[in-house]
């Protein structure tokens, strides 16, 4: 729903499964509302529940404010701040509460909202209930889903959403610092707003956010670390591929992570120079140009032919964030496609010594990095 609705609707319900999302739309609307209504008569009402009692008390003091009116004429505002007995959990399955619910249903269609605003926020919500439908009837509904890595667009979301958080701080970001820091966190909103903060004090009183910038502040999400691995062999940085390579190991032995394993480091090197034949195959045909800066490579992912590209997702360019096809691209001059052929029958060998030899994990991925990396860096000429 457009924020120009539900500033001007008197009953709004703000839910979802991205808690930062909804809290943080939730106050920027509450906030619109109360000076709209000169914030003389607000009021926030703490709507978490731990027990079906506490859900009965809440709905309690909702009642009360409502039934108040606003002082000297004025535009009443209540929030009913971070309720939890919307969904089909315990609580919200009890059936004092279920009954109070739709009990309530009924006063808010009766209700004259002459003067007063109502604004729940809400996490979980079961859509089949009576009281939903009655808010999506009387008012406006707001549904904020989390990112996660499986939408196609949590990138663009992602940048969109930093992009805003660093204007409001009077900040400017480059695109490739913007591309840093979204690759360095993901889809996580909430880490994604607590970064843009450090950065904003990190810099002070300079204006811009530069590459450098994040690379001395950010904190790099789990899936970040993972893909340092594959960076490193990209860049063809051995030293930096081995450290990368035993703080992955550390990790798994230690447990940390009960999803690495051996194998699964060994897929993803398989992933890196697939991605890095493909793009040399794309760069040759002409469809992408090495250095090219991040709005150039989304533009020129969105122009490629589909025929040319994986169906598989994960093997995509065009599935991917365009800052790490572009700093892919900027990788595939370290190596010849040979070079990239020859990576992948050395990865094809260890996969078959992972399995099936005694040697150690340790030893056989190591002997595969230098393998493939452990040799005289390919000339820019060369590459091409």
């Amino acid at each position: 729903m457009p924020p120009a609705r539900a500033a001007a609707a008197p009953l709004v319900l703000i839910w979802g499964e991205d808690d930062f999302a909804v809290h943080q739309r939730a106050r920027q609307l509450f906030d619109e509302w109360c000076r709209a209504a000169g914030g003389a008569d607000a009021e926030v009402l703490d709507a978490r529940a731990a027990n079906s009692g506490e859900a009965l008390r809440a709905l309690a003091r909702l009642r009360e404010a409502l039934q108040t009116l606003p002082f000297f004429g004025s535009e009443k505002v209540i929030w009913f701040r971070d309720c939890n007995f919307l969904g089909d959990d315990r609580t919200a399955s009890a059936a004092a509460v279920t009954e109070d619910l739709a009990s309530l249903a009924q006063e808010l269609k009766r209700f004259r909202w002459s003067g007063v605003r109502l604004l729940l926020s809400a996490g979980k919500v079961d859509k089949r209930r009576t009281f939903y439908k009655t808010l999506e009837a009387l008012g406006q509904v707001e549904e904020h889903t989390g990112l996660s890595f499986n939408d196609r667009d949590w990138a663009e979301r992602a940048e969109a959403f930093a992009r805003q958080a660093i204007a409001v701080r009077q900040k400017r970001i480059s695109e490739s610092a913007l591309g840093c820091l979204v690759a360095a966190v993901g889809p996580h909103l909430r880490q994604l707003a607590s970064e843009v903060e450090k950065l904003a004090l990190y810099v002070g009183d300079r204006a811009e956010i530069t590459p450098e910038d994040v690379a001395a502040v950010v904190s790099r999400s789990k899936h970040a670390r993972a893909y340092a691995l594959g960076e490193a062999l990209g860049d063809r940085d051995l030293p930096r591929a081995l450290r990368a390579l035993d703080e992955e190991l550390w990790e798994i032995r230690l447990k940390v992570d009960k999803d690495k394993s051996p194998i699964g480091l060994l897929y993803g090197l398989i992933s890196k120079i697939r991605l890095l034949l493909l793009l040399k195959e794309l760069v040759r045909l002409g469809h992408l140009k090495p250095g090219a800066d991040t709005n150039r490579v989304r533009e020129a992912l969105a122009r490629l032919p589909s025929n040319l590209l994986p169906a598989d997702r994960r093997y995509n360019p065009a599935a991917m964030h365009p800052f790490v096809v572009s700093k892919a691209l900027a990788q595939v001059a370290n190596y010849t496609a040979q070079e990239l052929v020859q990576a992948m029958d050395t990865l094809l060998l260890c996969n078959q010594r992972l399995v099936s030899s005694s040697l150690e994990d340790d030893l056989v991925l190591q002997q595969a990095l230098v393998q493939i990396i452990g040799q005289p860096r390919a000339s820019k000429t060369a590459a091409r």
